[in-house]
């Protein structure tokens, strides 16, 4: 039986603090002189990946698909979804208008050339084992529909509603997609490449370029680790997204998805995998992808895994509806742990809350659409809010608490628009 992901976790944790695994890309003395700048003095102090806070239209650099501004906002070397292109869309987000987090650029890959090595001492034989995409399509195939979110989405709001300064994109709530994807499980694969009884920890590593900090330092390749309970469970290759081969900025030929997880789990363009019989840690676990903060512990939290709760309406902010007419307002709502099973919603600022109707069943991995009629009273300013419930009970927040990288961000979102 495997460790539980909570006890794994805080297992993890204890193994770092005091030195006992490995740290792949960056020495242990510039982790802790990272982990005490982000804990003492604030997100100005922490290398953080991404771009600058700020908001730019137009194309991005390196990425390949389309940007139009009426689906996209782009963010530096990435590409917010403008929640209101999803109306009227379905359930699965289109591949045109789906999110991009690139750290650096997107590789264009030949799927023909491209071959997954999976290596390590946590192997049976400690050979490294390579896999074709046609040696990937042998193997059963799994379709599962399921949401990829950045860590970071609605970092915007610590900022713009809650007055807080974070580092890193400054995301409002359109860092999400839910695709229906089609693969291989992870499971399978290192099984077939001769898993072995002292594994723990999987590391895949992405084909794009090494991503260097803003000040110089070169952190290698994006790559994360999981715990091998996660990795056994739910985890796929997956070279399909909505029944079409990989985009290239969603990680064509191969990607993971790691469902209900954070975004950086679900590594794009995916070379290789490390399997380890020691936890393992990279860049991405260590200074980034915790919890720092005078509310956190001092040496950061447990590495990030599962998403938190969100809502989000299907309009631009401060968009125009007219004053004595019944609209129907739409929008979704999400949770890593557990399936939404209530969304309220209040369009008085908070005031008087009331039901709004779902349109979908609870998935802890998706989301659920809903809708509620609105017939503004008069013109002038509005405040829209909505607020999910899980099935594990846990309702939005009326505020998030502080972290200086801004992540995990589940607050009541405060959306104005303008009846006119």
């Amino acid at each position: 039986m495997h460790t539980p992901e909570s006890a794994y976790d805080r297992r993890r944790l204890r193994q770092w603090l005091s030195g006992e695994a490995r740290a792949d890309g960056v020495t242990r003395r510039d982790m802790l002189r990272l982990f005490a700048a982000a804990g003492l003095a604030g997100a100005a102090s922490v290398a953080s990946p991404g771009s600058p806070a700020a908001a730019a239209t137009g194309t991005a650099p390196g990425i390949v698909k389309p940007l139009p501004e009426d689906l996209f906002t782009v963010r530096g070397t990435n590409a917010e979804t403008r929640f209101a292109s999803l109306a009227h869309t379905g359930y699965h987000t289109p591949n045109d208008r789906f999110f991009v987090r690139n750290h650096t650029a997107t590789p264009v890959l030949s799927a023909g050339d491209w071959r997954l090595t999976v290596w390590g001492d946590g192997l049976e034989r400690h050979r490294a084992v390579d896999f074709s995409l046609a040696d990937l399509k042998k193997l059963p195939s799994v379709t599962h529909s399921a949401f990829v979110e950045c860590a970071g989405n609605g970092r915007g709001y610590f900022t713009s509603q809650q007055g807080q300064e974070v580092g890193g994109t400054a995301w409002t709530l359109g860092a999400i997609g839910v695709a229906r994807w089609r693969g291989v499980r992870l499971a399978d694969v290192l099984r077939r490449a001769g898993l072995g009884r002292r594994a723990v920890d999987v590391l895949p590593r992405g084909l794009d370029d090494d991503y260097v900090t803003a000040d110089g330092t070169n952190l290698g390749r994006v790559r994360r680790p999981l715990p091998l309970s996660k990795a056994l469970d739910d985890v796929l290759l997956a070279y399909e997204m909505n029944g079409a081969p990989l985009p290239p900025d969603h990680g064509h030929p191969v990607r993971l998805l790691v469902p209900s997880w954070i975004g950086i789990a679900s590594i794009k363009w995916v070379g290789d995998i490390q399997v380890s019989a020691r936890p393992l840690y990279s860049p991405w676990n260590t200074d980034f992808y915790r919890l720092f903060g005078d509310a956190h512990p001092g040496g950061g939290s447990a590495p990030l895994t599962r998403q938190t709760i969100k809502s989000a309406w299907e309009l631009d902010a401060r968009a125009n509806l007219t004053a004595g007419v019944t609209h129907r307002l739409t929008g979704r709502s999400w949770s890593g742990a557990g399936g939404v099973v209530r969304v309220d919603v209040s369009t008085d600022g908070g005031s008087r809350w009331r039901a709004a109707r779902l349109h979908d069943a609870p998935r802890r991995d998706g989301w659920v659409r809903w809708s509620t009629p609105w017939r503004p009273p008069s013109p002038g300013p509005c405040t829209l809010l909505a607020r999910a419930t899980d099935t594990t009970g846990r309702t939005q927040p009326d505020a998030t608490v502080h972290n200086t990288q801004g992540y995990l961000f589940d607050a009541v979102v405060r959306h104005a628009v303008n009846a006119v």
